[in-house]
């Protein structure tokens, strides 16, 4: 049932890691002006400052969003690897998704069994234990339950397709880097956000989540990498997430195949005889 949470992203927020201290210079710099103000950190030349300057929050938005996935349907497999205090596993997903409305998986380990079924709607949760032939039912508010945060079906698939999670319009700083990466950081209801950008064709590069409650101190670091363009989408293959709290946890995603709306079904007969939970 691990490799399943981890797959599903639930357990990864619940995690707390320490800032790079590229992070912790731009928001040191940032956090000695007003929040609502945008602010140019800048490392580039004293030229390149007066073109700089012009663009404004909206601009720094748009650019954030430009290269969000747009589909109807999505379908993947992808090898999860992850390795923790307690040793590591891994195992191979099946994703099928459509937009807005259901995510099917399938879940099978080294020798190719199916472990678990999972089919999640907009407002349910349901989850397959093939191995011990038992069913559970959840309200979408499970996700939220279990990570304390306000994940929704939306955020899940989100995640899974690669595009930016918990982005908001209140950019509070910017800047962009000697290796023309543009950093954005902006702030939420939840998190603090900060956004690593190719600045030539604007894909996420790097996203790193920071709870605004310090007291809580949850964080999230993924790192995007391995893009390719299928059908005009620019999609990340790899995905590393690297959390720590008391104990350290290293996730990698490896989408083996992958293709954009081609129409799918989503199976989730359950066997007679199997025990509800």
């Amino acid at each position: 049932m691990r490799i399943l949470s981890i797959f599903l992203f639930l357990s990864v927020l619940m995690f707390a890691c320490r800032p790079a201290k590229k992070v912790q210079k731009i928001e040191e710099a940032i956090s000695k002006v007003d929040t609502t103000t945008v602010v140019v950190v800048a490392e580039n030349k004293p030229e390149d400052k007066k073109a700089e300057a012009t663009t404004t929050g909206k601009d720094i938005f748009e650019k954030v969003i430009k290269n969000k996935i747009d589909f109807r349907y999505f379908n993947a497999k992808v090898r999860v690897a992850y390795e923790g205090k307690e040793g590591g596993d891994e195992a191979t997903a099946f994703i099928r998704l459509k937009k807005d409305s259901a995510m099917w998986l399938s879940l099978r380990g080294a020798l190719g069994i199916e472990g678990f079924r999972v089919l999640i709607t907009r407002d349910s949760v349901k989850v397959m234990n093939l191995l011990k032939k038992n069913v559970q039912y959840r309200t979408i508010s499970y996700l939220q339950e279990i990570t304390g945060i306000p994940f929704d079906f939306f955020t899940l698939q989100d995640l899974v397709v690669g595009n930016p999670v918990f982005i908001d319009t209140t950019v509070i700083g910017y800047k962009v880097n000697a290796s023309n990466q543009l950093l954005v950081l902006m702030s939420g209801k939840v998190f603090k956000h900060l956004v690593t950008l190719d600045n030539t064709d604007f894909k996420i590069l790097h996203s790193k989540l920071d709870d605004i409650d310090v007291a809580r101190n949850r964080t999230c670091d993924i790192t995007f990498g391995d893009y390719e363009s299928t059908a005009g989408v620019l999609f990340s293959t790899q995905r590393k997430i690297s959390v720590a709290e008391q104990s350290k946890l290293d996730i990698n995603l490896y989408f083996k195949q992958h293709s954009f709306n081609q129409p799918l079904t989503f199976p989730f007969n359950i066997p007679r005889g199997y025990k509800r939970l």
